[in-house]
């Protein structure tokens, strides 16, 4: 995995990207939730969380796209993301930011 970059922007929110493969990352925190989105050949998915850390994982089909399901666990969301795009769990880059998503 590509050394991951992060920005700050001036409304408070940050992101991190991280690549593997052809899979790219992008974590977001803002006021209000946290975003895990990725990106492969077009294929788009998200897992989405209150800022607060104690509500249901949502995928999504992207960053403000539509709710596909609600999960408990991260490892559960990653794995719809992951077939979202079709790829293996273990192919999708994760921050470090965004690893204690989940409840």
């Amino acid at each position: 995995m590509a050394d991951p970059t992060r920005t700050d922007a001036n409304d408070g929110s940050s992101t991190v990207t991280a690549d593997a493969g052809d899979v790219t990352a992008t974590y977001t925190e803002t006021d209000g939730e946290r975003v895990l989105a990725f990106d492969r050949e077009g294929r788009t998915a998200a897992i989405a969380q209150n800022v607060d850390g104690y509500a249901m994982l949502k995928v999504r089909t992207g960053s403000k796209g539509d709710e596909l399901e609600r999960y408990y666990g991260f490892d559960m969301a990653l794995d719809h993301a992951a077939e979202r795009l079709g790829v293996a769990v273990a192919d999708l880059p994760v921050p470090e930011a965004a690893a204690d998503m989940g409840m």
